[in-house]
């Protein structure tokens, strides 16, 4: 079969499909959307996903949108290089922090990372402020999970590739200049949690990763995790 990615640049579900895509060595053919061009809403891609959301993958006859749903599917059919772990234990602990991400650690960035990116800001920030002890909180929790070089079964799973790609979010915001008076602490990320910044560059390492970053981010404005140090 054929695989097919509808994405489009700077989603975080988009690139955890990409780089799962990449990690798992499958080629497939891209079909990049704009949302500027409201290329989501045509008559042909809602016919697609009726939803109108990215990204959606279609190998075959099978059609999927939701990001975490894909993972599963392509390591059930493509099980080389598994995604999930090796063993029902690490496929339980690899679901279980990606299902953290999704409930604890994408929300803590996210309350940081939107008024940033996407405004508004209140007057002070303080909105900002107050998230950061949660966001704090679990950055410290991944930085021992990580130590061990990946979270679960020492190679990438699906945990490293949702985590890591919600923390590119955060790694955006916290390199603009708006962000310089909120003193979020983040920045670099060497200086408090240097197992992340090495755990990143084995995620930056996976062939073809640079493929798979957005391409309104190649302007110089993005670091590479590499460079959190």
């Amino acid at each position: 079969m054929s695989i097919e990615l509808y994405w489009g640049s700077g989603s975080t579900p988009c690139w955890r499909v990409q780089l799962a895509l990449a990690a798992k060595g499958l080629t497939h053919t891209s079909h990049l959307l704009s949302f500027a061009a409201r290329e989501t809403r045509t008559p042909a891609f809602l016919a697609l996903n009726p939803r109108g959301k990215v990204p959606t993958l279609k190998d075959g006859d099978v059609v999927l949108n939701e990001s975490i749903a894909i993972l599963a599917y392509l390591d059930r059919a493509y099980p080389e290089r598994p995604l999930f772990g090796a063993t029902p234990a690490e496929a339980a602990q690899i679901w279980r922090f990606v299902m953290e991400f999704e409930s604890h650690g994408g929300p803590a960035i996210s309350a940081v990372t939107r008024p940033i990116l996407f405004g508004p800001i209140e007057p002070g920030g303080e909105a900002i402020t107050a998230a950061l002890p949660a966001l704090h909180a679990e950055l410290d929790l991944l930085a021992e999970r990580v130590t061990p070089g990946t979270m679960v079964g020492g190679q990438v799973s699906a945990a490293d590739i949702v985590w890591f790609c919600g923390l590119q979010q955060l790694v955006r915001a916290a390199t603009r200049p708006i962000a310089a008076p909120f003193q979020l602490g983040v920045w670099p990320f060497g200086h408090r949690w240097p197992t992340i910044v090495s755990w990143a560059q084995r995620l930056e390492a996976i062939p073809g990763y640079d493929a798979t970053r957005p391409p309104h981010w190649s302007d110089g404005e993005h670091p590479a995790p590499s460079r959190m140090g």
